[in-house]
């Protein structure tokens, strides 16, 4: 039984194809009894994996391929800084998931340079519950194995069973004849196998559903490169299989290494815990959108009754400009009765004086 490890969705942005409906309902028609979610540096999609996983009666196994920085992940200049080895993370229980979440939270509040980036130093404090699996061409050690130390990639063996547990940490065989370097890697990572007891593991780095695909996500690379589709000398993965391949197609290209096949299904009954800890994740995101929905409501009732209030304050300035210009007019009227009042007496004393007169 073989079980897709290593598989990208939309999620890992301008470089996966599918979505997750379409990865659940491939593996289901393919009979295969589970399913891992591993996009790039990131998480966004896990509680939507899970849950249409569940619906269609599908064990997910929640994981990421990290980016783990050459140094420091506090260090963010340079070419090297640019160009991070990768690793599949695989949670095998509670503490794992929440190890998970920590380190793509780091990588991207203190570690994000072009990307999310981890370091040994994160991997050290938070690799319990976790399974590690080397990745592809650009994993620390593929990398190490290309460029012929013999000496790092043992040291770096060593490294990786010391952080995850010898019984976490698999040697990940990926079958690409079309690119050389993988064949001689896959060589290598087989012999360090029998040498030290290290599992295999197979896997085929799933960018899009079915192989006719291929154009389709060429393009999306072109798009992620900012490079066009007849540019020379450009990032492709043309050429290479990349699709989510059947179980017995993935054990037809490892018949030299069953084991390595096999591994994905042990690997996938290892995964505990996740029921009850995704079940509290489910509902701590509806209890998070129903507090987001009462929040946008309250937000515009605070708004419109912002709109009112503003409006109440704005006749109230009028009425208030209006009463002060009431308040001049009336001491004006005021005013010029009281200085008909005073011409009216004047007059009066006038008459008087005038009748006066007329008498003597």
């Amino acid at each position: 039984m073989f079980i897709h490890l290593h598989t990208h969705s939309h999620y890992s942005l301008l470089d996966g194809l599918p979505k997750i409906d379409d990865l659940v309902e491939k593996a289901k028609e393919f009979k295969m009894p589970a399913l891992a979610l591993t996009d790039h540096g990131v998480m966004y999609g896990i509680i939507e994996f899970y849950q249409k996983c569940q619906k269609a009666g599908l064990k997910p196994i929640v994981g990421m391929e990290a980016y783990v920085a050459r140094g420091s992940r506090f260090d963010k200049q340079g070419e090297t800084s640019v160009k991070p080895y990768h690793l599949i993370l695989l949670a095998k229980n509670n503490q794992g998931y929440q190890n998970l979440l920590k380190l793509t939270s780091l990588a991207h509040l203190e570690g994000f340079y072009y990307k999310p980036r981890i370091d040994w130093e994160l991997l050290r404090q938070y690799g319990q519950g976790l399974i590690a699996l080397t990745a592809c061409l650009q994993g620390e050690i593929p990398q190490a194995i290309l460029h012929g130390s013999e000496e790092k990639t043992a040291l770096l063996l060593q490294k990786f069973q010391t952080t995850f547990g010898p019984d976490n940490f698999y040697l990940e065989l990926q079958h690409h004849p079309s690119i050389p370097d993988q064949a001689a890697v896959n060589k290598r990572l087989i012999e360090f196998s029998k040498e030290l007891g290290l599992p295999l593991v197979a896997t085929n780095d799933v960018h899009y559903l079915n192989p006719e695909d291929a154009e389709a996500q060429d393009i999306l690379t072109c798009i992620s490169a900012g490079r066009t589709v007849d540019e020379p000398n450009r990032p492709t993965m043309v050429g290479v299989d990349y699709s989510l391949a059947e179980g017995k197609e993935i054990a037809s290209r490892f018949k030299h290494v069953p084991e390595a096949v096999s591994n994905t299904a042990k690997i996938a009954e290892r995964e505990s815990e996740r029921a009850e800890l995704a079940e509290k994740e489910i509902a701590a995101k509806a209890l998070f959108e129903s507090s987001t929905s009462d929040a946008c409501q309250a937000r515009e009732t605070a708004e419109k009754l912002k709109a009112e209030i503003q409006t109440l304050e704005s006749r109230l300035t009028q009425l208030r400009a209006n009463e002060s210009a009431a308040r001049e007019e009336f001491a004006k009227v005021d005013s010029k009765q009281k200085t008909l009042e005073a011409l009216v007496e004047s007059h009066e004393g006038m008459r008087s004086d005038v009748r006066e007169i007329l008498r003597n």
